[in-house]
């Protein structure tokens, strides 16, 4: 598996801001962490790369950065740009964040909005998304945030907004969200209190440069245990895949369904749990997947998606609003694509109700979104014709190479 794009994010982004050089391997050669490097280049940080999937990074320090000549691309990623926004919000020069046409649709009211709380300046495009207009300069000052909607971006940003405040920053969650910040800025030495659905840090603290090593990335695993899970026959065991609680959603609920998944070889990497996933093909079963679930398995609901469709009996989901604002509106996506194979999917606001049935042949839209395309590759390995999937050039964002390494596992793939 590639390695974690979550983690390779951040591991880019705090190795920049310590004083020092940090050494990452396993780092996700993918279109979105490259453009978050790119940036870091551009704003004077020299980034070596000795050979693929390691970066050698020249910290400056978290006063060092200086201004770009030009705006910053954060390609597809509103990782990369959410994030980035806590970051710049605080620097002494001003900054513009822009992306391709998929991320220019995506909401970022709900990150510059609490930066404003702190006194950031982040001007929006019209209706409240990319690109991102951010006023240098500014003084910010701690406070105490109770976000509204689980997000681990946001709460991402304004911790790294806080590393510039004065006094303390917090944030508190309506339910926990993936902890990688929390976990990577204690890594690199900043005294962070967090647990779940809280963290908090004082400003003005300094990183210590440090050697990470990424994992491998839940979320692409995501489609392999599926897969395995749904194929008769299958047996595939998936090495050191990164399993920090926040993530691993999915792996909950298809134990539920029934899956047979065993967790192998369990250690320790820079923190984060990691496991060799061994998956065989099981019979699953529909159930209602537990609202408290959701947010550990917000990318991972596509690929859920696809086990439904092969269950005895219906999967309900609830409480999943959020995919209506990712890459794409992911419910939508997914029930259009799955109706045109033949599968019945009730939408509703927040989920959906996936109705198993046969798979057949047809033609599906991605939709410009990396995890859809993946999805239904997915899926064509349990229907009984053809299916064509459109735009699947954006895989490569995150899981480049998926097409090789799914023939290599079996997968019947053009």
């Amino acid at each position: 598996m590639p390695g974690d794009k979550s983690i390779s994010h951040r591991a880019v982004m705090l190795a920049a801001l310590a004083d020092g050089m940090s050494r990452i391997d396993g780092f996700l050669e993918g279109e979105d962490t490259r453009a978050t490097a790119k940036i870091f280049g551009q704003m004077d940080v020299r980034i070596e790369t000795p050979s693929p999937s390691t970066r050698i990074v020249h910290g400056v320090g978290v006063d060092g950065l200086k201004a770009p000549d030009g705006a910053l691309d954060c390609g597809n990623s509103g990782t990369g740009m959410r994030l980035l926004a806590g970051l710049l919000a605080g620097q002494a020069f001003d900054s513009i964040l822009t992306g391709d046409a998929s991320l220019g649709k995506r909401p970022m009211r709900r990150v510059t909005e609490p930066l404003a709380r702190m006194g950031a300046r982040v001007e929006t495009g019209s209706g409240g998304t990319p690109p991102l207009r951010i006023h240098g300069g500014q003084t910010l000052a701690g406070c105490a945030h109770v976000l509204e909607v689980a997000s681990a971006q946001v709460k991402s940003a304004l911790l790294l907004a806080g590393l510039y405040a004065r006094g303390e920053t917090s944030v508190v969650e309506p339910r926990p969200t993936r902890d990688y910040t929390e976990r990577m800025l204690s890594a690199f030495g900043v005294e962070v209190a967090f647990s779940p659905g809280f963290a908090r840090l004082r400003g003005g603290q300094r990183l210590r440069a440090k050697d990470i090593h990424v994992p491998a990335d839940f979320s692409s695993a995501a489609f392999f245990l599926v897969a395995a899970s749904i194929v008769p026959g299958s047996d595939l065991t998936l090495r050191q895949v990164g399993l920090n609680p926040r993530r691993t959603g999915l792996l909950h609920v298809l134990r539920h369904m029934g899956a047979d998944i065993v967790e192998e070889n369990a250690s320790d990497c820079d923190g984060e749990p990691v496991a060799d996933l061994r998956v065989r093909y099981a019979p699953l079963h529909g159930i209602e997947v537990p609202v408290a679930l959701v947010p550990d398995m917000i990318d991972e609901f596509p690929a859920l998606f696809v086990a439904a469709t092969c269950a005895d009996g219906p999967t309900v989901v609830q409480g999943a609003s959020e995919l209506r604002v990712k890459e794409s509106d992911r419910i939508a996506a997914m029930a259009e694509g799955l109706r045109t194979l033949g599968v019945r999917v009730d939408e509703a606001p927040d989920g959906a109700v996936i109705h198993p049935g046969p798979l057949g042949g047809g033609t599906v839209e991605s939709r410009d979104d990396h995890r859809i395309a993946m999805a239904f590759a997915v899926a064509a390995q349990r229907a009984s014709g053809e299916v064509h999937i459109r735009d699947v050039a954006n895989v490569a964002t995150s899981f480049p190479g998926f097409d090789a390494l799914a023939r290599s596992a079996g997968c019947f793939l053009e």
